[in-house]
């Protein structure tokens, strides 16, 4: 047997998920009865909020693409020794 829920949704947050599942190919409908099959299944509720990255590390990425970028990295390695030798260079 179906049942309807309503739900008050931020409109954004509507919209986003739309297009996370249309992009999965299924409908918000199939998103939301997914998300709560699987607390039945596990009986856990997870949430997931990326942090958001502060000025300070904001800039050590951007100085760290700059030297991938420039080429002053050092090369792969496959094993420690490869590694440890290009240190001692």
């Amino acid at each position: 047997m179906k049942t309807v829920i309503s739900v008050k949704v931020d409109k954004d947050v509507k919209e986003k998920a739309q297009e996370v599942a249309a992009s999965a190919g299924i409908s918000m409908s199939t998103l939301v009865n997914a998300y709560l099959r699987q607390i039945s299944a596990t009986r856990r509720i997870e949430f997931y909020a990326p942090e958001q990255m502060t000025p300070k590390l904001e800039k050590l990425v951007a100085e760290v693409e700059s030297e991938i970028a420039s080429g002053k990295v050092s090369q792969g390695f496959t094993t420690a020794d490869e590694f440890l030798a290009d240190l001692k260079k």
